[in-house]
Order: structure tokens, then C-alpha cells, then sequence
């Protein structure tokens, strides 16, 4: 048996069989790494002596059977989660030797349930970017096609479970940083609701936006994720003390029934756009009639401030940025210009040499939307929009349980094809943003390929803290479809 093959949820009952141990399942990702990643670039740091000890010491807890679910499963974390004792660069030299002194809340959880960390995934730096090109270190490649992107920002942490390197992964989602990704890769990606997963320890992009959530081969996987990182914690003032539910009782609520009372709405602005490439207009068609033949209901609605989310984001999120990123000067920790005339010209030598080119354009945005004179004329102004999309969202949910759309406009593209036009750019994030703005869960799961042989994803979205029936209708999508092979050989390079 390949063990790097198992699903989290099939790898978590052969532990807990003891048909299979930590170690040997953290040695068959290892090799795997070691056999591949020299290609894909997900992994900015692994640390193959320390994930060892850690599913020794797994394998102890699971022979005195004191164990959880996900003692002894492998997994990765994108490269902004903070981790003790490992290093934490967001994918940016101003940070390339930061070692965290504390964990991020949903690592502490990971490490309470003797998970083992495998190691820390690329990114656009600081999360900015939707193609992992933005990287201060290396691109990550599509372990589908290694001439093509994996999405971004968390494209490492997609490519790592695409290409069978860990069983789950942790990525975060400001603007559809783990749906769009995932959609690229074939894999699941879940963005929970704005508050259900404690953002402490996340170095943050935008803090009104960003928010942590699982990368999955299944949607039972993602479920699992769920029920291990979701939770109310003090230490995290966005944190919503909400119940937390089984989410995997959603895969149950299919099973019973499938789809039936469920109402599915279209948003008629996104399939008006302009752009939509053939093969995923064909894989939204399949996937709306699939939908609807497993009892669910399928209605038009409209969200009728679309047109001007693309906008009112790339205002909020740099904002939100600019002063986020203040505290990167070179003073207190990370990287330090040398050789400086004065205290502002050290200033000045750190941000521009630390910080690479999509950070600094998004800086410079932010910080003159925010500065005197046009404020409101701008960040004050994109509030009052983002409002309006809220109230959008919030009306669509008073008749759907779930909103159906692409992921993105087309699949995965070429590295370095877009790279050079930032517009172009962040327009491929049309669809996912909307569900940062309102702050509504949403999810990505695999639904075809394009005539080039490149994964898409299917986006559904649902009403704040409705990650069930995110769960239930991804679910019973994925079942239903069954689609083979799930995952890619990766060539040689």
C-alpha cells in the first residue's frame, strides 16, 4: 500500500487500527518531499528530523491509546502561521530568519492532538498575491502541470496536498487565498465564516478580511479540519463565541437525504461577466444540473453591488495592510538594512530592500487611501460599499441555503503570464472576494478539468457560521461526481 495515498480521515482509522504507524506514514510523505518538491517548491521549510520525533512520539500515544483523530496524521502549515521554535517568513525576506516565539492558536490545537507538523508551505509574500509568484523565495509550481501556477496565496499549501505530501493543510483567506488555490490543484479548500477559527498568530494581511481554514483532499477531510481548528478563543478579539457544531455531521445530513430542501441560488451578475473561460462555464453547467438531481432546488438571485467588489477590496485590504505592516521597520525583529545614514534612512533601505514588489505597490495604495484628505473619500467610501455587498449577501440567504458560482474566471494559467499586469491579476479573484467582504464561509471543491487537463473547482457559499450546509452540498457534489484520478504524477525537472 502507498501510504502517502490515504485520505486524512482513512489514514486516522489505520492509526487507530495500528495497521500503519506515524512513522511510517510521516517517512512516505518525507520521501515524497525529498523524491519531488525539488519541482513543485510548496515546502519553504521541512524539517524531516522533527517531524520524526514528532510521530515517534505520536506513535507512543497511540500505543497507550490515548489519542485523537489526527494523532500521528501529517500536515503542513502555510508560511504565516506562527510556529515555536520553527522559523515564520510569510513568504518575505524581512522575515526570513523570524523564529516565533509562541504558536498560533490552531497549532497549539494541532500539537494538543499530537499532530505532526511536516513543515511550512510557500506563499505570495504576506499573502498578497494569487499565484504563489510572489514569493521572495522561489514560484511553486502545479503538480497537475509544473508549467503552470498553483493559485495563491496559499499555493503551497495547495500543491502540497495535490502532490500527496502531507494529508491536510493550513492555509488563510483574505480575498479566496485557499479556494482559489485549491480549485488550481484539485483539492478541497474550505474558508470558514469570519470568526469561527481563532486568528491568533496569524502574521495578518488585511485583519478584517484574513481567516485560517483547511486544505483537503476530501470534503470529510475538511470536515475533520474543522471540528480540530474551529472554537471561540479569548485571546483572539475577532474570535465569535459561537457553538461549534460536528461538521462532519453534514456528510451525514447527505447521506439521509441528499440535497432535498435545500434551495440553491445563482448569482445572475457572475454568470453576466465577461471572461468566463468555455471549460468552466461547462463545469458550472454540470455541477447546477448535478445539483439539482439530487433534490435540490436551483433559483436566480442577484447580488447587485458585484460590480464594484473588485474595487472596494483592493481599497479595504491595502489599507488594512499599510498599517498592519508599519511594524516591519527594521527596529524590533526581522530584517535590517545596514549602512544607513540616519534612523530614516534605515527606514527607508529595510521596507524597500525587505519588502518585495507587490507588497510595496500595496503599501503605497493603502497608505494614501488612508492618509489626510482622502480617507473618506476612499477607505470611508469602500466601507459604505462593503456594507452594501453584506446586505447583498444577507438577502440572497434569506431565500438560499447556498450560493453556487465558479471559483475563478479560468483555470490554473502560465507562470509568468500575468505576473506583469496586476490588474489582470486581481481580477481573477472576482468570485472569492465577495465572501471575504460579507465574511460568509465558502468552499472549493473539484468538479472537472479543463481540455488541457487542468483541475476546476466549484464555488459554493453559504450564510455567516452555515458551514454545514457548505459541507453537506460539497459533499454530496464530490460523491456524486466521483471524479478519477484525483491526483498527478509529477515529472522529473
Amino acid at each position: 500500500m502507498d501510504l502517502h495515498t490515504l485520505s486524512l480521515a482513512r489514514a486516522a482509522r489505520m492509526l487507530d487500527e495500528k495497521k500503519i504507524s506515524s512513522t511510517e506514514l510521516t517517512r512516505a510523505y518525507l520521501d515524497r518531499i525529498k523524491t519531488h518538491d525539488s519541482t513543485l517548491n510548496s515546502f519553504i521549510t521541512a524539517d524531516a528530523d522533527a517531524a520524526l520525533a514528532q510521530a515517534a512520539a505520536a506513535d507512543d500515544q497511540i500505543a497507550s491509546n490515548n489519542h485523537t483523530p489526527f494523532t500521528g496524521i501529517p500536515m503542513a502549515l502555510k508560511d504565516l502561521l506562527c510556529t515555536q521554535g520553527m522559523r515564520t517568513t510569510c513568504g518575505s525576506k524581512i522575515l526570513d530568519n523570524f523564529v516565533p516565539r509562541y504558536d498560533a492558536t490552531v497549532v497549539e490545537k494541532l500539537r494538543q492532538s499530537h499532530g505532526v507538523i511536516i513543515g511550512k508551505t510557500n506563499m505570495d509574500e504576506f499573502a498578497m498575491g494569487s499565484s504563489t509568484e510572489n514569493s521572495a523565495y522561489f514560484p511553486t509550481r502545479n503538480p497537475w502541470h509544473v508549467d503552470y501556477v498553483p493559485g495563491g496565496s496559499s499555493g503551497g499549501s495547495a500543491a502540497a496536498v495535490a502532490a500527496q505530501f502531507c494529508s491536510a493543510a493550513l492555509g488563510s483567506d483574505t480575498g479566496g487565498s485557499i479556494r482559489q488555490p485549491a480549485s488550481h490543484c484539485g483539492v478541497v479548500g474550505l474558508k470558514p465564516t469570519y470568526g469561527r477559527v481563532s486568528r491568533y498568530g496569524l502574521v495578518s494581511y488585511a485583519s478584517s478580511l484574513d481567516q485560517i481554514g483547511p486544505i483537503t483532499r476530501t470534503v470529510e477531510d475538511a470536515a475533520l479540519m474543522m471540528n480540530l481548528i474551529a472554537g471561540h478563543d479569548p485571546k483572539d478579539s475577532t474570535s465569535a463565541p459561537e457553538p461549534v457544531p460536528d461538521f462532519t455531521s453534514g456528510l451525514t445530513a447527505f447521506d439521509k437525504n441528499g440535497l432535498k430542501g435545500m434551495t440553491v441560488g445563482i448569482p445572475k451578475e457572475y454568470l453576466d461577466m465577461p471572461g468566463i473561460d468555455p471549460d468552466v462555464r461547462a463545469v458550472f453547467d454540470n455541477v447546477r444540473t448535478l445539483m439539482e438531481s439530487l433534490g435540490a432546488t436551483i433559483q436566480s438571485v442577484s447580488l447587485p453591488h458585484t460590480d464594484y467588489v473588485v474595487a472596494a477590496y483592493y481599497i479595504i485590504a491595502p489599507c488594512e495592510a499599510s498599517s498592519n505592516l508599519a511594524r516591519f521597520d527594521g527596529v524590533k525583529y526581522g530584517f535590517r538594512a545596514r549602512d544607513t545614514a540616519d534612523l530614516l534612512d534605515m527606514y527607508k533601505q529595510t521596507k524597500s530592500t525587505g519588502f518585495g514588489p507587490e507588497v510595496q505597490r500595496r503599501i503605497i495604495i493603502g497608505t494614501y487611501a488612508l492618509s489626510a484628505g482622502y480617507y473618506d473619500a476612499y477607505y470611508g467610501k469602500a466601507s459604505q460599499v462593503r456594507a452594501l455587498i453584506m446586505a447583498d449577501f444577507a438577502k440572497a440567504f434569506e431565500t438560499c441555503d447556498i450560493l453556487l458560482s465558479p471559483v475563478a474566471p479560468t483555470p490554473a494559467f502560465r507562470i509568468k503570464e500575468k505576473i506583469d499586469d496586476p490588474l489582470t491579476m486581481y481580477l481573477t479573484d472576482i468570485f472569492t472576494l465577495s465572501a471575504n467582504m460579507a465574511a460568509v464561509p465558502g468552499i472549493s471543491v473539484p468538479a472537472g478539468f479543463s481540455a488541457a487537463g487542468l483541475p476546476i473547482g466549484i464555488q459554493m457559499m453559504a450564510g455567516r457560521f452555515d458551514e454545514l450546509s457548505l459541507i453537506r452540498a460539497g459533499y454530496g457534489v464530490e460523491k456524486s461526481m466521483n471524479l478519477e484520478p484525483r491526483f498527478p504524477d509529477i515529472p522529473d525537472m
